[in-house]
């Protein structure tokens, strides 16, 4: 089948090149004629492990291309989706839907009279009803639907939860819209995956819901993590023992700084403020939201408190600048709430993160990035682990203490046995554990 994809970005681009790897024909368009231009060379505008050798792959196959004309790009389409950016709009935390509403005309104006557009961004309950009727206003003999189609890509594994996926969530009522979605979806029959058809409020309502779910998780261990260390449990071992009952699972049961990224901080702020307007406040996402933000800061506090309550002209080395590993992604990310906040009280950074420096220099300043690990923590007087890369699972811990000032290790993510860092002379911090 023919795809458009309205937007070379993360979902676009990984959406984009998966459904060509099945056989389709998609071209991704984007406005910005820089980034198609690179793409055209050859040149990602992210970092996701193996995209870069699926995409070339299906250009070379002739089964993707990339393009910067919306009248090329969806002329002839059997589908079209959009899959632009929904940031938080600044001021308010609402969804910022302009860019989906402006694809929205675009289309309008430009379609041959008709098509099955595909919501693939992010976007709040009731959304595709503003979609429909923006492009009817635009052009009200169009014959169109508007299908909801949310993805659910984890940065770093996105091409595996792509091709492999646990569901497919595709919100519509329309029955021609229902099986030209079932034959897009159709290369990965022979995985079974679950196709879920729901109608369209309700599959966008799906996506904020799974999202703030997990995010609920996430800040839920945090906080028993912080029970742990007061009372003297271990919170690997709790995780482990609540993990087990199959009604809970043991995914995203594991303690750290905060979650951060392109998704939940937006996701779940986005939620709440639907819920606030429909009268039906969310309490619970409220707390989550507010918590996590707290806990962000909080991990400079422990820092600090490990290196005697003052970081006054200390020097801190980071590990992790990403907000997590396999990705260059820097939104939200703990670190920039733990670097700043130790700045803020005096204390020198040097930081490293073997893919995310250069998206980490348009966020911060005045900060020392290194070339590898232990040149950061050469000269320092604690080392921080902020996030979980797997180069930082087998440092030579005798290299680490010689290059530090002070044998000191905050691990934040729990990578490491205390027991086995105490064992090469390190004082040693860890997440709910003693």
């Amino acid at each position: 089948m023919r795809i458009t994809m309205i937007g070379a970005g993360y979902v676009g681009l990984v959406s984009g090149a998966c459904f060509a790897d099945f056989g389709h024909f998609v071209t991704c368009m984007d406005s910005n004629i820089d980034k198609i231009d690179a793409l055209n060379l050859g040149q990602l505008p992210i970092y996701e492990p193996g995209l870069d050798e699926l995409v070339a792959k299906n250009v070379r196959d002739g089964r993707l291309v990339f393009s910067s004309e919306l009248d090329q790009a969806i002329h002839g389409a059997d589908a079209i989706f959009i899959a632009v950016g929904t940031p938080s709009r600044r001021g308010d935390g609402h969804a910022d839907l302009s860019y989906v509403y402006a694809a929205a005309r675009d289309i309008a104006a430009r379609t041959d009279g008709k098509a099955i557009i595909v919501t693939k961004s992010t976007v709040p309950v009731g959304t595709g009803d503003e979609v429909e009727r923006i492009m009817r206003e635009v052009r009200p003999e169009l014959d169109i639907a508007v299908v909801s189609n949310p993805e659910f890509l984890r940065e770093g594994a996105a091409i595996g939860d792509f091709k492999r996926p646990d569901r497919i969530v595709i919100g519509t009522n329309d029955e021609n819209a229902r099986r030209v979605m079932t034959e897009i979806y159709r290369p990965l029959y022979l995985n079974e995956p679950p196709l879920l058809f729901t109608d369209r409020r309700t599959s966008e309502l799906i996506k904020y819901a799974a999202n703030a779910f997990l995010a609920v998780k996430i800040t839920y261990i945090n906080e028993i993590a912080d029970l742990c260390e007061q009372v003297g449990a271990n919170v690997q071992e709790v995780a482990r023992g609540i993990g087990l009952d199959n009604r809970i699972g043991p995914k995203f049961l594991h303690p750290g700084p905060g979650y951060g990224g392109s998704c939940f901080p937006k996701d779940t702020q986005a939620l709440v403020k639907t819920a606030q307007d429909n009268g039906t406040p969310l309490r619970i996402v409220e707390t989550v939201v507010s918590v996590n933000e707290q806990r962000k800061r909080g991990m400079a506090r422990r820092i600090i408190q490990a290196c005697g309550g003052d970081v006054r002209g200390k020097r801190i080395a980071i590990l992790g600048l990403t907000f997590k590993p396999n990705t260059d992604d820097m939104r939200d990310a703990p670190a920039l709430s733990v670097i700043t906040a130790l700045q803020d009280v005096g204390a020198k950074v040097t930081a490293y993160d073997p893919v995310g420096i250069e998206q980490a220099s348009h966020y911060l300043s005045h900060v020392d990035f290194a070339a590898d690990a232990y040149a950061c923590a050469e000269g320092a007087d604690a080392l921080v682990i902020v996030t979980e890369w797997d180069a930082f699972r087998a440092l030579d811990l005798d290299r680490i203490k010689a290059a530090l000032k002070e044998p000191l290790i905050v691990d934040l993510r729990n990578i490491y046995r205390p027991d086995d860092i105490r064992a090469k002379g390190f004082r040693y911090i860890s997440i709910g554990r003693l």
